[in-house]
């Protein structure tokens, strides 16, 4: 009879999905603990020795604080609403064409860019001095110097949203077209159309519900993420008040020690304004499902809908359009001489900004990528680890995995990492590689897992059942067959697991303790001090690394693969 080794397969299926439980769930517990008891007065390495309301009072007596809490809530709901109306509309309106296909390649990539970046690009693109006020003057606008507008940094956060739009309907994106294959679209459609339905509103009443209910935790993942981001909010958001999460960031750092009760109780709060946001979403699903049952009920085809299905594409190609021209900036500002306003071009190209920030920037580089590296193989490690175990069990138990995969992406990054932070704090392990990389590995696992799970679930098992009949083990089938198969697909999902460390700001503003910056908490640095040459430098240096992981994936299957080309069908 054949048996596999001890490190065989039943092995990794035996310890995989516990260890990923644990490396999940195990830190969101343990953050959230840490912040609720010094939110109610508890920490006793602080001084606080018993359960008090008091740093909520004070929280309640800061300055603008209910306004910083309504912008975190408005632009979390506002980004998600308009991220998924885009993506919904234009999968509705052109999928199966050869104008999806071209954008789908277009935007895919644009999940790669790290939302720093992406929020510096979009920056540079609408400031009343950046790239668009300098196309269009002075012949259009007449300005010969800046306006005095106020863009970014707009008090109603209207920068800050469409900057998230910018970043969230890529994944958003991603996620519908892994669903897409799970639904019927294609027989619906023409069904549809016999009926007389516009090609939008007969996918909206009978594709689309079924597509949502696999895409919904994703969509709650990302109302989650927007209400609480930290690095793109401080790049674009409001300043006087801030958001409630880049206030909280300050006071998390603050040399104050007193202000982390107060931190811990805008932590709670922020967790309940994520929270009352969500609960809003459900709510409008009950509402936009029953508009669209009465209106499937009432008959309304909705047949001319060219308009809006032109809008849709248009929409979605300018969303891809104003991503790739701001990286552009970035590029250009990097290497800018002499820029005065109103001149479309610099008057000259220099290194003198890279030479300069060239040994400052060397040590967060070389953090940003072992961290990245490191997070990246142990995702990829656990997700093989759960894949066989699901092979093993024969039960996709996805039901039951999805909610914890997405457990770090729903809960507010600032509601259990300051907790998380202070545990470190109290175990002296703070600010050490080790824990940056398990802070990270949260935020990465989800992403590798989600990118894995569908090409390697796609897998044909009757590769091994031929590999059984050779007299091959299960430990050689999986690494001598289904592995190497798989390359292009796991490759990818380490390009994005690398791309997703890169982006992360605040769990190594937290963990890190300013001790092990990275490009990423570098570049935001920088964004209060205005220099766009240097921002553009380490922006521009952000963007590049995940690029260059992506290209790595594509090109390495090319190569191991390219004697076997003859053998596609």
């Amino acid at each position: 009879m054949r048996t596999d080794t001890l490190l065989g397969t039943r092995m990794i299926a035996r310890f995989g999905p516990p260890l990923t439980v644990l490396l999940l769930a195990g830190p969101v517990a343990a953050g959230l603990a840490g912040t609720l008891l010094p939110a109610f007065g508890y920490l006793p390495a602080l001084g606080g020795h018993s359960l008090s309301l008091a740093p909520f009072a004070d929280l309640a007596a800061q300055p603008g604080i209910w306004r910083s809490a309504w912008m975190s809530y408005w632009t979390g709901l506002a980004a998600a609403a308009i991220s998924l109306l885009l993506v919904m509309l234009f999968v509705a309106a052109w999928s199966g064409t050869r104008a999806f296909a071209r954008i789908q390649h277009l935007v895919s990539p644009l999940l790669s860019v790290p939302h720093a970046a992406a929020a510096f690009g979009f920056a540079f693109l609408i400031a009343p001095s950046g790239i668009l006020s300098r196309l269009a003057s002075p012949w259009l606008t007449g300005w010969e110097r800046p306006p005095d507008l106020l863009i970014v940094h707009d008090g109603m956060g209207l920068s800050l949203i469409a900057g998230l739009v910018l970043k969230e309907v890529p994944f958003l994106l991603l996620v519908t077209l892994a669903a897409l294959p799970q639904v019927p679209v294609e027989n619906t459609r023409k069904v549809t159309a016999l009926l007389g339905y516009g090609r939008i509103a007969g996918f909206i009443y009978t594709s689309w519900p079924p597509i949502y209910r696999q895409i919904r935790l994703a969509v709650l993942a990302v109302i989650a993420f927007s209400a609480s981001v930290v690095d793109v909010a401080a790049i674009l958001g409001p300043t006087l008040p801030g958001t409630l999460a880049v206030r909280l960031a300050g006071w998390m750092n603050d040399p104050d020690i007193s202000m982390r009760f107060l931190a811990s109780a805008g932590a709670v709060l922020q967790l309940l304004v994520a929270a009352a946001a969500i609960l809003t979403w459900i709510a409008g699903e009950a509402i936009f499902g029953r508009a669209v049952q009465a209106l499937a009920l009432a008959g309304r085809a909705f047949r001319r809908d060219r308009w809006l299905r032109s809008a849709a594409l248009g929409a979605m190609s300018l969303a891809a359009a104003i991503v790739f021209a701001g990286l552009i900036a970035l590029a250009i500002w990097s290497v800018a001489g002499l820029w005065q306003f109103p001149r479309a071009l610099p008057d000259t190209i220099t290194l003198r900004t890279w030479m300069q920030a060239t040994p400052r920037i060397a040590g967060p580089l070389l953090t940003t990528f072992v961290v990245a590296t490191i997070a990246t193989l142990i995702a990829l490690a656990l997700a093989v680890m759960c894949l066989v175990r699901e092979n093993e069990t024969g039960r996709p138990d996805s039901r039951y995995a999805l909610p914890l995969i997405y457990l770090p992406l729903v809960v507010p990054q600032v509601a259990f990492l300051f907790g998380l932070q202070l545990l470190f704090i109290l175990t002296g392990t703070v600010a050490s590689l080790p824990a940056l990389v398990l802070a990270h590995l949260v935020f990465v696992m989800p992403y590798v897992f989600l990118s894995m799970s569908d090409p390697w679930r796609a897998y044909d098992r009757r590769y091994e059942a031929v590999s059984a009949g050779l007299g091959k083990s299960r430990t050689a089938t999986l690494w001598r067959v289904r592995i190497p198969m798989l390359t292009r697909a796991i490759l990818i999902a380490a390009a994005v697991g690398f791309a997703v460390s890169i982006g992360q700001y605040l769990p190594t503003l937290l963990v890190g303790a300013g001790r092990l910056p990275t490009v990423t908490t570098e570049a935001v640095a920088l964004a209060s001090g205005g220099n766009r040459r240097v921002i553009g430098v380490y922006a521009f240096l952000q963007m590049a690394l995940p690029f260059a992981g992506f290209a790595i994936a594509t090109l390495v299957p090319a190569l191991l693969f390219r004697r076997f080309r003859a053998m596609q069908t």
